[in-house]
């Protein structure tokens, strides 16, 4: 089980930087959602995988699985949707104004045909 979610951690993260290294800001931010999943996994994945563990000590269990990463990755989820809808509307305002969703600047036209 451990090697399967290592494969998805590196197949989210090579996934992830691939789109993240585009021209256009929509893979941008889906590269940036991808990288995103792949450190909810990797926190919670540090709890160690257990199975029919309760996460609260009780009567009667002797063992328990830890928490605190599922607490992490919850509060991650909240703040990579923020984040995530923070860069959709500066992708959005930037389209808006520019006319293009190009990352990259713009051409420099001080050095256009004719000259000063």
């Amino acid at each position: 089980m451990e090697a399967l979610m290592a494969s998805a951690i590196g197949l989210l993260t090579a996934a992830g930087i691939y789109l993240v290294l585009r021209l256009r800001t929509f893979p941008v931010i889906v590269g940036l959602s991808l990288l995103t999943y792949a450190v909810n996994l990797f926190l919670f994945i540090t709890g160690r995988l257990a199975v029919d563990m309760p996460p609260i000590l009780r009567k009667g269990v002797e063992s328990y699985t830890d928490p605190l990463p599922q607490a992490l990755v919850l509060t991650a989820i909240v703040i990579s949707f923020g984040m995530t809808a923070v860069a959709v509307m500066l992708a959005l305002g930037a389209y808006l104004s520019a006319g293009d969703d190009d990352v990259c600047l713009p051409p420099d036209d001080s050095g256009a045909e004719g000259g000063a």
